[in-house]
């Protein structure tokens, strides 16, 4: 059989596919301009004086911490204070068992009471010796030996005396007492219990912090402590700080310590402020954050929006626009952050003019369009869009 044709297509397809192709224009570049120099937009560096300060990671740190212990063994008999509570210097926390430590005590007493009555009796005797001694009634040997039993007598009433202040000692003991004003922790040990507080690990019956004030402890790295701590020659450094729900550092410390040497492995030296707790904000182990200012004044420095600074591996740069309206390549020295706009160390002057929206379109040394506007609304600032020509 013969094949059948192919069908030719219609002439109503062709038409359709010719006006869709015809609609189907290509549209210009976003980025280009007219003579194909990309819109950007630049801001021109502003200065403004700057005093240099630091931040760093710290903690909150009791100024006294005590773990406090029993020192004679016994029986708790009572727990007097509730876990969590303030506290001051000599309140009662724990009481032991008294009853052995009376005890002892009334021995003592009563055996220092025998050791009196015997010396007494002993010096009547030494007395009547010397008398009868000046009339050749009795014989040397007998005046020596009652002079010598007073002496002895004398010593054991030292040691009645010396056993019982120990004994009382030991009943005071019995009432365990806060040593600092402050916070106490959890009853570790309760009623019934017996603590031997005569040992040296004798167990934790609670712990006690102070309150008011408290230290806010950081390290600060070799480059920080060159330019604030060397440098300040003694001068007061301020110190600020503010916990991981604030803004800012709305409360102020004062530096009291430096570690006297620097720590080889981590390159850091260890400081410490102390900070006012009157109105209970802080509690020890708070994370918190810490800014060091210099001693120094405020100095001058070009700033710029974060957003005009580009990354090229370790180094950080601009692109600087001239009067030939071209992008030029300029590696920069960042510092600190500030109101919102980046310090720059060097590598840059004031007043001139910068990329800041644009970066990524434009290459080095490449014409750019540039629109101005002012440094401060830098990160506010759209890329101008290019206008098609007129037809």
């Amino acid at each position: 059989m013969p094949s059948t044709p192919r069908r030719a297509p219609s002439a109503a397809l062709l038409l359709a596919l010719a006006l869709l192709v015809a609609c189907q224009k290509p549209e210009p570049p976003a980025a280009a301009a007219p003579g194909g120099a990309p819109p950007v937009t630049v801001a021109a560096t502003i200065t403004r004086e700057v005093l240099d300060s630091d931040e760093f990671p710290g903690r909150i740190e009791a100024t006294q911490a005590v773990r406090v212990r029993a020192r004679v063994n016994g029986y708790v008999e009572r727990v007097a204070f509730t876990p969590g509570s303030e506290v001051a210097a000599g309140d009662l926390l724990y009481e032991l068992d008294a009853r052995p430590f009376k005890a002892r005590v009334a021995e003592a007493e009563a055996a220092l009471a025998a050791t009196e009555a015997q010396l007494a009796l002993a010096r009547t005797e030494s007395k009547r010796q010397a008398q009868m001694l000046e009339t050749q009634a009795t014989s040397r040997r007998e005046y020596d030996a009652a002079a010598a039993a007073v002496k002895n007598l004398e010593a054991a009433r030292g040691a009645n005396r010396a056993t019982l202040a120990r004994a009382r000692l030991d009943l005071g003991y019995t009432r365990v007492t806060a040593p600092i004003a402050g916070r106490v922790g959890k009853d570790e040990i309760t009623v019934g219990n017996l603590v031997q507080g005569e040992n040296a690990d004798s167990p934790v019956l609670t712990t006690l912090v102070s309150i008011d004030p408290v230290y806010v402890s950081f390290e600060a790295d070799e480059r920080a402590y060159l330019k604030y701590i060397a440098g300040a020659r003694g001068a007061p450094l301020k110190v600020a700080v503010g916990l991981a729900d604030e803004q800012g550092f709305p409360h102020a410390a004062r530096l009291n310590f430096v570690d006297n040497n620097i720590e080889s492995a981590s390159g850091t030296v260890r400081l410490r402020a102390t900070l006012s707790n009157a109105e209970r904000r802080f509690t020890p182990g708070l994370f918190a954050r810490v800014r060091l200012e210099a001693a120094t004044g405020a100095r001058e420095v070009v700033m710029v929006a974060d957003r005009a600074i580009g990354t090229d591996q370790s180094k950080r740069y601009v692109l600087v626009v001239g009067a030939d309206k071209v992008a030029n390549y300029r590696e920069v020295r960042i510092g600190r952050q500030v109101g919102g706009l980046r310090v720059i160390e060097d590598g840059l002057q004031a007043g001139e003019s910068i990329v800041v929206n644009g970066l990524q379109r434009v290459r080095p040394g490449s014409p750019v369009t540039p629109s101005s506007v002012p440094m401060e609304k830098a990160d506010q600032a759209a890329t101008p869009s290019p206008q098609p020509p007129a037809s």
